[in-house]
This record gives C-alpha cells, structure tokens and sequence, in this order.
C-alpha cells in the first residue's frame, strides 16, 4: 500500500474520542490513543481521549465532555471506536442500537459530525440517519461499510478524514477530496457519510 498523504491542518484542532476497552482498571495505551498522539504532534490536531467498558461509562463520558469540559464548542469532531455490528454497539457484551446511542446523545450534539471508526458497520436507511441526525442534532454521522481485519481506519482514512474536514468543513467537498486522493481505501472500507 502507498504512503498516505495526510494534510497537515495550520490551525490547532480538536477531536473528543472515545473508545470502547473490555476493562478501565487497565491502563493499556491503546493504537487508537498512539494515533491520536501522533496526530497532536504531527498534524496539529489535538483530542481528549476517553475510555469506557459499560453503556454507563460511555454516558458518564459524554457527561463530562458537556458539562464539565469548558472547550465543548472546540470539539467539532466527535469520533466513537466502539465495537459492534450493522447499527448496534457492543458494550459490555450488551448490543445497543444506533437508535438508543441516538437517545442517549439527545440534543447534545448540536452541529457535530459524528464519526465511528471501522470496528463496527454503519449501514443506515435514510430514515434511520435523519433520526439520528433530527435526536442528537448532530451535523453529520460518518462511518465505514465494511468492517476489515487487515484495515484499521484509525491508522489510515480516520486521519485524513480529520485533517480535511479542519482545512475545509464542506463535508461534501472533503469526501470528494478523500475519493480522489485515496479512493481505493475509501472503497475497500466502504466509507460513508450522512447529513
């Protein structure tokens, strides 16, 4: 495979992750936070890393990012690696619909893009995005089709998804610029956007 070009963003920016672990006791540095690293101090993107191992803990998590966390209106990106199929998460070893992770986001993504990492496929009906979309207020909710062993997208196409999207938030020209540039990838993981 060839090197990405990753589009290093002028201006510092912010993404608010959060990642599914099986457990929080342990203090693992997962790829997901090595990524997030390398983006900070390569890319000028910075982000506020979270964990969570219950649907409580991802709750608590979101708390703490609207209330407690002053730089919310920062954080436009918005990106979720937590596992699962087509329209649920697992957490847990629970599966939560796409509809319930709606609920619990209810009105507090207010013109956020929202984007799930490729452990999990996101396949919406134009019903169930604009649900998604009218519940969280979220801008936008972005993800992959097609899961894959061999491809993690927080290694390839999450990264240049995240510095497009800060030199320039027309989401539709962003996704036009990431099938031109690397649109075997965006093929490969199906990637997908719904606003």
């Amino acid at each position: 495979m060839s090197e990405l070009e990753v589009p290093i963003t002028d201006l510092e920016n912010f993404i608010y992750c959060l990642e599914v672990v099986p457990d929080t006791e342990k203090e693992d540095t997962t790829e997901v936070l090595t990524i997030l690293e390398d983006m900070a101090f390569n890319q000028n993107i910075s982000s506020i890393y979270k964990t969570c191992d219950t649907i409580e803990g991802l709750e608590e998590s979101l708390n703490y990012l609207l209330y407690d966390d002053h730089h919310f209106q920062d954080y436009e990106l918005i990106y979720l690696v937590l596992p699962g199929e087509a329209n649920n998460i697992l957490v847990n070893g629970y599966y939560y619909s796409i509809e319930e992770i709606a609920e619990l986001f209810e009105g507090k993504m207010e013109g956020k893009v929202i984007h799930f990492a490729n452990k999990k496929i996101l396949d919406l009906t134009d019903d169930e995005s604009q649900y998604f979309l009218d519940v969280t207020g979220a801008r936008a909710i972005s993800g992959y089709g097609q899961p894959s062993d061999q491809v993690t997208s927080a290694f390839t196409i999450d990264r240049v998804f995240f510095s497009l999207f800060y030199e320039n938030d027309d989401l539709r020209e962003v996704v036009e610029r990431m099938f031109q540039k690397h649109y075997h990838l965006c093929k490969l993981l199906d990637f997908r956007l719904y606003y």
